[in-house]
């Protein structure tokens, strides 16, 4: 080629650029797809939390120490049960109570029903209504004398087990409660009164007392018997005197260091 002509450069291989328009068609299609995968895994993941948020429970109530003590200090009121004792009483009394749950009949001649509204007392009359109040969560419970004891010193009471859970008796054992007798119509003015003492460890013992009481109180009946206690001895003055039982009480003074009188109305 002659000098001083220009030389012009052959176009470019047409099939060179289809090539690099392929490669970059193909570079844009897979951009596009990772960036769809992208979008689908954070779609799917913020699914999930939501989901396992939805479920998640509640957190607990916060504890109000404020309101569990107001709630200790203020006494539960009081309760009330059916044939609940009204008018006033004729005689109310002081003094700690127990419960028992065994027996197979009251003094009174019932079958002993452990989760009946009953009671055992010394000296008030059998059928006897009475409301008895534990003075130390106020809660009261009207039931029947049905029985005679406690024979424990220091105790006026003993609650059957089903009137004992009443006033929540059960649980503390012994409590200081509040009695209101009720006036009981049927029951005799006089009254049936005899003495009876014990527990004594020794039978010799308990005949011992026995033998002395029938010499010194003729017209007296005098019986000597076993219990789960120990020995006791009970003395019936004539005509189941008052009078004549309280005499026998003070004589007996205590007998033993284990035995105690008590006064015991029978009807």
């Amino acid at each position: 080629m002659p000098r001083g002509i220009a030389q012009i450069p052959p176009p470019e291989s047409p099939s060179r650029d289809i090539q690099s328009s392929g490669k970059l068609t193909v570079c844009l299609r897979w951009s596009a797809q990772g960036l769809l995968a992208a979008l689908i895994v954070l779609l799917v993941t913020g699914c999930h939390h939501k989901v396992q948020q939805a479920y998640q429970p509640p957190p607990p109530p916060p504890h109000r120490s404020g309101s569990t003590a107001t709630a200790r200090n203020t006494p539960p009121p009081t309760r009330t049960y059916p044939n609940e004792a009204t008018g006033k009483p004729t005689l109310v009394e002081t003094g700690m109570a127990s419960w028992y749950g065994t027996g197979k009949r009251a003094a009174d001649g019932s079958v002993f029903d452990k989760n009946a509204l009953t009671a055992a007392h010394k000296t008030l009359p059998m059928g006897t209504t009475i409301r008895v109040t534990n003075l130390a969560n106020n809660e009261s419970v009207v039931v029947r004398i049905t029985d005679r004891g406690p024979f424990v010193n220091g105790r006026v009471l003993d609650l059957s087990e089903g009137a004992a859970k009443q006033i929540d008796l059960y649980r503390m054992g012994v409590a200081k409660v509040r009695i209101e007798a009720f006036a009981h119509p049927s029951a005799s003015p006089t009254g049936k009164w005899v003495v009876q003492t014990g527990a004594f460890k020794s039978e010799s013992d308990a005949i011992h007392l026995k033998s002395a009481l029938i010499k010194r109180f003729a017209g007296s009946r005098v019986t000597e018997f076993p219990s789960s206690t120990g020995y006791w001895v009970r003395i019936d003055p004539p005509h189941y005197d008052h009078t004549q039982a309280e005499a026998i009480l003070r004589w007996i003074g205590k007998p033993g260091p284990t035995a105690q009188p008590y006064l015991v109305r029978v009807d």
